[in-house]
């Protein structure tokens, strides 16, 4: 099992999973299939393993849309997604020849009166339970989840987009399912931007299919607001982040080398390819995936050291081939080793790319991105800081991410400016890197007499950070602000009110007078939730955490339509412009 925290999202999915699918097979004793759609799979692995699901009494786990062996003997309990290709699916195992004896069918999210009447009058004597069980919404870490909708990015901000409206509602459906799943009723807010309108539109409707969802309780009782704020937020609202090179573990494994599906591959010293999966079930990367690398780099081979010396081991310099060594000689504590190898490899990795090209890059990038270098001295020409990054062998993407820095230190440049820039990056072709960014409400280009105002940030001069990760993302600021009660009213409507615990205000209901007064302690244990409009950096997921753990009465939760790393952000800002037929083929994206 997951178990990133003990409230962590994967098993608070895992809890209600089995308080409703398993709940209900637990009432027969029989063994049963299980069949699952491409989505419903991902959430079920995200949260158990098959040895959770046979001690449950499910033998089988079955593809809802391959060809499969009627089993007529056995129930089969169906966790599928309420669309037409699903139901279609179902229906079809019915139809003609049943596969089973009966389903138990399980709706990830409200199913559509059209399609459950289908199902109805196709195979409704084989229907023994049908439930919408409000999960739509993919647990990603024990403070993360996000809608599994990558696309949702080209969905809302591209100029040539057509399903933008249903996007977002469905992004609100996903969101009123975490608020299910998590049994919150929150006040909502968003960020205001009067260029941008997508963080109102999805408040709005979160807010009314809440109130719906609520209004529909199954005990006749009106639910009222928990202790819980949600906050929605677009994208462009911070530019820098998710563009920075970060010097952080996982945002840095997942930014320098190619991690695909949470899956490392790497080669080990007898030449074979080998696979570990960075997730929750690996406590070290747990442990470590926040950490700044130097302290990675420092503490793994510590720990292999401890294990070595309690082992009787000689310990000398500690390298991939002795640990191939020492675990042929003791199989018993192989899987401890395998654990610190594969971070001892993959903190290597990190470690080469950053020798070679990021080091240098970074100190550019967080000059510019701060506005001042690390003595605090104010970059007066950022263009002096921009320039040897431009002239050094560096590759297009992280040309193109410096420039960018560039242009949003000064909000925007002009025109000619930005031509000269294109051509000394050499993406006269490809200039929609940079000129897409206005989708997102980002100013690019500006007129000289143009002067906008930078959002004032929190004081960290105090903080102790590293000269080369000043940065802090700005949902940061966001977060503390939130949790402190001190987030404008001005910049951050309340789409719905908010629980007296969270409003400012000191007054306390007439129940509550034997209790503590203080907001602190009446929110203690209480939820914000942040949802990023167009995709997450995995350093604003750690800020989740950072937050958490800094305030302990309040819980972080952060979340998008999915995670983004530079690379996947500015392809996909890229293909903004091109018209809804036109897609990136694969060989193009990496040759891009």
């Amino acid at each position: 099992m997951a178990s990133g925290s003990d409230h962590g999202l994967k098993r608070i999915v895992w809890k209600r999973i089995k308080e409703t699918i398993i709940a209900d097979c637990r009432k027969s004793e029989v063994w049963k299939i299980l069949i699952l759609d491409p989505f419903t799979t991902k959430i079920l692995s995200s949260c158990c393993k098959m040895s959770d699901l046979m001690s449950e009494k499910i033998t089988i786990v079955e593809d809802l849309y391959k060809i499969r062996e009627p089993v007529p003997e056995m129930k089969a309990i169906y966790f599928i997604t309420p669309t037409l290709k699903c139901v279609d699916a179902f229906i079809a195992d019915f139809k003609t020849k049943p596969k089973y004896k009966g389903a138990y069918v399980y709706f990830t999210d409200y199913c559509p009166d059209e399609f459950f009447n289908k199902m109805k009058l196709h195979c409704a004597k084989y229907i023994r339970v049908c439930k919408e069980i409000n999960i739509s919404f993919m647990p990603q870490e024990a403070q993360v989840f996000t809608c599994d909708n990558p696309g949702a990015f080209r969905s809302i901000y591209s100029p040539h987009s057509q399903d933008k409206k249903k996007t977002l509602e469905t992004l609100a459906d996903q969101l009123v399912t975490l608020c299910a799943t998590l049994d919150e009723y929150p006040g909502v807010r968003y960020k205001k931007d009067s260029n941008m309108e997508h963080a109102k539109t999805l408040a709005e409707l979160v807010d009314n299919k809440l109130a719906r969802y609520y209004d529909m309780d199954d005990g006749g009782m009106k639910k009222a607001k928990t202790q819980a704020q949600l906050l929605i937020v677009e994208r462009g609202f911070d530019a820098v982040s998710p563009i920075l090179h970060e010097l952080t573990y996982q945002a840095m494994s997942y930014d320098l080398i190619d991690i695909q599906n949470d899956t490392y591959t790497y080669k080990s010293k007898d030449g074979s390819e080998k696979q570990a999966l960075l997730n929750e079930e690996d406590m070290l990367w747990v442990k470590l995936r926040h950490k700044h690398i130097a302290e990675v780099s420092e503490q793994i081979p510590k720990m292999v050291k401890e294990i070595s010396a309690s082992k009787k081991q000689p310990d000398g310099k500690i390298s991939i081939s002795n640990l191939a060594q020492l675990m042929k000689k003791m199989p018993s504590f192989r899987k401890q080793i395998t654990e610190k190898t594969v971070h001892l490899q993959l903190a290597e990795d990190c470690m080469k790319h950053f020798s070679n090209n990021v080091e240098k890059l970074c100190k550019a990038e967080q000059d510019l991105a701060v506005g001042s270098d690390v003595e605090g001295a104010k970059v007066k020409d950022p263009m002096r800081t921009l320039l040897p990054v431009l002239l050094h062998p560096y590759s297009t993407y992280d040309k193109i991410r410096a420039v960018l820095l560039y242009i949003f230190s000064l909000n925007g440049t002009t025109d000619e400016n930005l031509n000269k820039l294109i051509q000394h990056v050499k993406i006269e072709d490809e200039r929609e890197f940079i000129l897409n960014w206005k989708e997102l409400g980002v100013p690019i280009i500006t007129s000289p007499s143009f002067f906008s105002r930078k959002p004032s940030r929190r004081d960290r001069s105090q903080d102790e950070t590293y000269n080369l990760s000043r940065w802090t993302p700005c949902i940061k600021d966001v977060m503390e602000d939130a949790v402190e009660n001190k987030l404008d009213t001005k910049d951050w409507p309340h789409q719905s009110e908010c629980p007296a615990a969270w409003n400012g205000s000191g007054a306390v209901s007439a129940r509550q007078k034997n209790k503590a007064s203080t907001q602190d302690e009446r929110r203690s244990g209480s939820r914000l939730i942040i949802f990023v409009i167009g995709g997450i950096s995995h350093s604003e997921m750690r800020s989740a955490y950072e937050v958490t753990q800094a305030v302990k009465s309040c819980q972080v939760i952060i979340g998008s339509s999915h995670i983004l790393t530079p690379t996947s952000l500015l392809d996909d800002i890229k293909a903004l412009s091109k018209g809804p037929m036109e897609t990136f083929t694969i060989d193009e994206r990496s040759n891009a």
